[in-house]
């Protein structure tokens, strides 16, 4: 098998999923760039940003799907709870929020011997 065909699946990935959402985001922070940051629409923005991604979390913890079933969902709440904490502990860090929720996710999946 050439090494193009062992690559093929994420070449696939980097064209069709990475690079056209790179684009978007070039062309919003362009487009962005002389946007006050305290108007109605950059507010407006943010908000909906933020409840696509707390619905999306909630989706997560709620209706999980592949491996993420087998964790309880007291853990997956916990490790979320948890991650919040670490976020907002850490000066708004969204690496710390990450790191602990999934080390949360990890330890409590274990202990619950999944």
């Amino acid at each position: 098998m050439s090494r193009l065909g062992e690559y093929s699946p994420y070449l696939a990935l980097l064209l069709v999923g990475f690079l056209p959402n790179e684009i978007w985001r070039a062309l919003g922070l362009v487009l962005a760039r002389g946007l006050n940051e305290k108007s109605e629409i950059v507010m407006w923005s943010r908000a909906v940003a933020t409840a696509i991604l707390a619905g999306v979390i909630a989706k997560l913890i709620l209706f999980p799907s592949g491996e993420l079933i087998a964790i309880p969902l007291a853990v997956r709440v916990i490790a979320a709870a948890c991650g919040f904490a670490a976020f907002v502990g850490v000066r708004r860090s969204l690496l710390a929020g990450v790191a602990v929720a999934e080390a949360v996710l990890i330890l409590g999946g274990y202990l619950s011997g999944h």
